[in-house]
Parts: structure tokens; C-alpha cells; sequence
């Protein structure tokens, strides 16, 4: 397929370089020309904007940061949308509510286009490894279409229903995931106030049954401040919107919010809010 990629940070990055790098034709846009200026190497064309880009491929993936940023550049006048054959492809990369994605499927279909939300885990380094989760939801037939693009920067493609369903259970595991992160240092900080040293301990529960990715990133960084540096605002975001689900669904929230509000608490204090 040839793809185009919009979205060029810190996770967006590697998948363009990833999918460049299995021969797919690659057409690249970005808001700030200076983003396209490591990828000069990578083979990949550049587009003047959204529709140009759009023009030139089979499948354009979005991994932008926000519901306005997806919003934007499909639907601007010069957008994706406006320049996306019938029987293109969207993939929503970024984590956005899913009501965002099911209407903009909607209008997408009736330009006869399909739409994925597929939102990424594992961050900036599993994307350069190829090691990416990408949670899908949308027509199981247009994902097998997608599939060896997809493939290219992940280890494992999962479908989970139709459009929407992937940003539910992403904003469900950055849901525990935030919640992680409060447990592993309020653990990490009782070892050490019982005389253990927080590294040596945090490498040994690692190994156990105790282990969480959280627990990983907390003990590499040393505490939560270079984590709270680049991830509290997303984090945030998405603590908001698995609330906003589960209220409109009536669920309970429990003890998982709980510790995921601690976690934000603690960022907000070490950055000083």
C-alpha cells in the first residue's frame, strides 16, 4: 500500500521511519517543515499538505496528539478528506474519545472511505523495535488490508470490534497504567523507608509476580518527575475521558480511579501546579 503518515513525535516518528523501511511508498506532511528534516534519509516523499498527501496514498495514518489535531486535518479544506480517494483508508493512531472516531467515520463513509481507530501502546522505543500493541477497531476486512503496514512497527495487531472500540480499551490501559504508576512509587518509597534500597528493589520485584510496566518506567526514570515532565498532560487527558465513558455508561469507577487521581496529584505537586 502506499501510505501517508501525519504525525511526526516522539511515537509517530519511528512508525513513518518503520513503514519507509518495509518498502511501502511513503508520503510524509507536517505543520512544521523542520519535522521532515530527519527523515531526508528515509526514502519517503513530502507533501505540501493533508490533501496532497492524501492524493498520493492508499492508507494516510494519523499520530497526532488531540480530538481538534484529527479533527483539523481531516475535515480542513485542504485536509486528507479532501484529497483521499474512494476506497482509501484512515487509521487514527492517536488516542482520541471514540465518539470522535465514530463520527468521523461516518463522514467518511459517505466518501466512500473507510476509517480505524487504532491507537498505539508502548511508546517511542517500542515503535523504533517494531514492538508496538495496536488495538483496532473498525471492518475486519479493511484491517486485513492494512495489515503488513500495521505490522511494520508492531509486535502484536489485535480487532476488537467496530470503530471506537480500540480508543476504549486504550483509554482503559492508560487508565491503569496511571493508576500504576502511584502504587509502584508508593511502594518503592515504603522499601526504602524499611531500609531497601528503591533501584535494587525495584529491579527484583520486576522479575516477579509483582511486575507492571509502570513499575519499569518508575524504577528506570528514578521517580515520577521526568515522567510528569513529558506525559502529564496526556495522561490527564486520558484519566478525563475513561471518566467521561465510564459516567455515560453508569459504571462504577473504583479504586482504579482513585489511584490514577493520586498519580496525577503527585505530577501536579512536582510540577510545581
Amino acid at each position: 500500500m502506499r501510505v501517508g503518515f501525519i504525525g511526526l513525535g516522539i511515537q509517530g516518528g519511528p512508525m513513518a521511519r518503520r513503514i519507509a523501511e518495509a518498502g511501502h511508498p511513503t508520503t510524509l506532511w507536517a505543520r512544521r517543515p523542520a519535522a521532515l528534516e530527519p527523515f531526508r534519509d528515509s526514502g519517503a516523499a513530502f507533501a505540501g499538505s493533508p490533501a496532497e498527501l492524501a492524493a498520493a496514498s492508499d492508507l494516510v495514518c494519523l499520530c497526532v496528539v488531540s480530538d481538534a489535531d484529527v479533527r483539523e486535518i481531516l475535515t480542513r479544506p485542504d485536509g486528507v478528506l479532501a484529497g483521499l480517494r474512494p476506497g482509501g483508508v484512515i487509521a487514527v493512531h492517536s488516542t482520541v474519545h471514540p465518539d470522535t472516531c465514530i463520527e468521523l467515520a461516518e463522514t467518511a463513509r459517505a466518501q466512500g472511505i473507510s476509517l480505524l481507530d487504532a491507537p498505539v501502546s508502548g511508546g517511542g522505543p517500542a515503535a523504533a523495535a517494531g514492538a508496538l500493541l495496536v488495538m483496532v477497531g473498525g471492518n475486519e476486512a479493511v484491517l486485513r488490508r492494512c495489515r503488513r503496514v500495521f505490522d511494520s512497527y508492531a509486535r502484536l495487531v489485535v480487532h476488537l470490534g467496530d470503530v471506537g472500540a480500540g480508543q476504549v480499551t486504550k483509554i482503559i490501559n492508560n487508565l491503569l497504567f496511571t493508576a500504576n504508576l502511584a502504587t509502584a512509587v508508593s511502594t518503592l518509597r515504603l522499601g526504602e523507608s524499611l531500609g531497601l534500597e528503591p533501584n535494587r528493589l525495584g529491579e527484583l520485584i520486576s522479575q516477579g509476580t509483582a511486575n507492571s510496566f509502570a513499575l519499569g518506567r518508575v524504577a528506570a526514570s528514578g521517580g515520577l518527575d521526568s515522567i510528569a515532565q513529558h506525559a502529564a498532560g496526556l495522561l490527564r487527558k486520558d484519566v478525563g475521558l475513561a471518566a467521561d465513558l465510564a459516567a455515560r455508561a453508569g459504571a462504577e469507577q473504583g479504586v482504579v480511579f482513585e489511584a490514577a487521581q493520586d498519580t496525577l496529584a503527585v505530577m501536579d505537586r512536582l510540577l510545581g501546579h
